[in-house]
């Protein structure tokens, strides 16, 4: 590593003041800049960048950025800095699809395949109807084992149905669970969420949550890098890891490898074959999965308009019984019905992840219990996301780490199914930011 970009990491590793001067500061945000430029710093765990925010009875109590964005020049993580959440996005299309429902355009009961214009059958369970409650809560029978995600050359119907160019040895189709039976986290179900609302909507995916969830709240970004104004091409964080994208070896000590967003190098390009899109065919060209970019403090804006009962500005942007009905648990590991993905899962809603705070039955946010949360997390090329709130208690957390230098199943939480990375970090922030503690 050069002087300058040792010097530079080590200047933006300490943070800025930007939550001193809005939110007043104080003894716990002292403490919590230093504890959290120590995560990103370790020497043994070292994070390529960081950008955090804590919401404490329903008001921003801190937020800040530390490492790099891009390592090229080198730039730093700022407010304005977007990162690739990854599964955060079902959550965010799962706003979207809701806001339809609301409109009247899709029933989540209702069999897909009306919509689909194509018969959607597990064709082990063939007289089970698959409706999108079942996608939204993992339990479809989905699987992803045939892949999630095609060029503008396939359709969902190449996929999912027997005969179709795609559909292979039919992989995707679970034989031992039909629809409603087992819970196994599936991002192709999002692919076909997403051309879903293609369908009911008669919009290109990127664009229709633009105009359901951006734009109403003022929010920057989107699913389409491809159609980002210069600044936003700027903001966006390249994902990293100490590892080779292909072979996945890791080097603790050698360079930060660019795993995607690499705009420092080369700009963002449409999907394939975007010109000859057809609307409605296959939403997984824009990853309805996992493709959102978005900022940590633009996620606040959606923390607070949920823990606002959906108003943001004194506008409506989903109704409370949409958000209750969203929350709501519909389903809860019992032992044997479900795929706790090594203790990750337990509980789930409608596109969200539940955090019950009680001892084995949920993994647990922060050392003791005391954070019980709705929400969502991600990790896809090199970043680690977190979007958890406590909406009784109009509490919340936002966490996106940019990059791992060492592979974080190295260094597993201690207490939670959680990397260590994670758990220091989230521990912090409920303590200092939230509960304001300095001892």
């Amino acid at each position: 590593m050069g002087m300058r970009l040792r010097a530079l990491v080590s200047a933006v590793l300490l943070g800025g003041a930007s939550h001193v001067m809005a939110m007043g500061g104080g003894p716990a945000d002292a403490l919590l800049d230093r504890e959290l430029a120590a995560v990103v710093n370790d020497p043994q765990h070292p994070l390529s960048g960081l950008s955090v925010l804590a919401i404490r009875d329903g008001k921003v109590s801190y937020q800040q950025q530390f490492g790099l964005r891009r390592m090229a020049k080198p730039e730093p993580v700022t407010a304005a800095t977007m990162f690739r959440i990854a599964s955060i996005s079902k959550m965010m299309t799962t706003f979207g699809l809701m806001r339809l429902v609301e409109e009247g355009k899709a029933d989540l009961d209702a069999d897909i395949g009306q919509y689909l214009g194509f018969p959607v059958r597990n064709p082990h369970f063939p007289e089970r109807v698959i409706t999108l409650r079942h996608l939204l809560t993992h339990t479809s029978s989905l699987r992803d084992d045939g892949g999630y995600s095609w060029g503008a050359d396939t359709t969902l119907q190449d996929v999912l149905v027997p005969g179709g160019k795609r559909y292979g040895k039919g992989e995707m189709w679970a034989s031992n669970a039909g629809a409603g039976d087992y819970f196994t986290y599936c991002n192709l179900a999002w692919g076909v969420i997403g051309t879903v609302m293609e369908k009911v909507s008669g919009e290109r995916f990127d664009l229709l949550m633009k105009r359901l969830l951006l734009a109403p709240l003022g929010l920057r970004g989107g699913y389409n890098t491809s159609g980002f104004s210069a600044d936003e091409v700027a903001d966006t964080a390249t994902l990293y890891r100490r590892r080779t994208q292909d072979t996945e070896i890791w080097d603790t000590k050698g360079p930060w490898i660019p795993q995607v967003d690499d705009f420092g190098a080369k700009a963002p390009v449409p999907p394939a074959g975007l010109a000859n899109y057809v609307i409605g065919s296959n939403a997984t060209l824009f990853s309805p999965t996992g493709g959102l970019r978005i900022s940590a403090p633009d996620m606040g804006k959606i923390m607070l308009m949920l823990i606002n009962g959906g108003q943001h500005e004194g506008r409506q942007i989903l109704k409370p019984a949409t958000l209750n009905a969203m929350f709501r648990e519909y389903w809860r590991y019992d032992g044997k019905n479900g795929n706790t993905l090594n203790g990750l899962y337990h509980s789930w809603g409608l596109g969200t992840q539940r955090f019950p705070d009680a001892p084995g039955v949920g993994n647990r946010l922060v050392p003791g219990g005391g954070f019980s949360a709705v929400g969502h997390l991600g990790e896809a090329y090199g970043l680690i996301s977190t979007f958890v709130v406590d909406l009784d208690r109009r509490n919340g957390m936002v966490s996106l780490i940019g990059g791992f230098g060492t592979d974080p199943d190295s260094n597993p939480g201690q207490y939670s199914a959680h990397t260590r990375a994670e758990e220091l970090i989230l521990s912090a922030l409920y303590k200092r930011a939230i509960l304001g503690k300095t001892d």
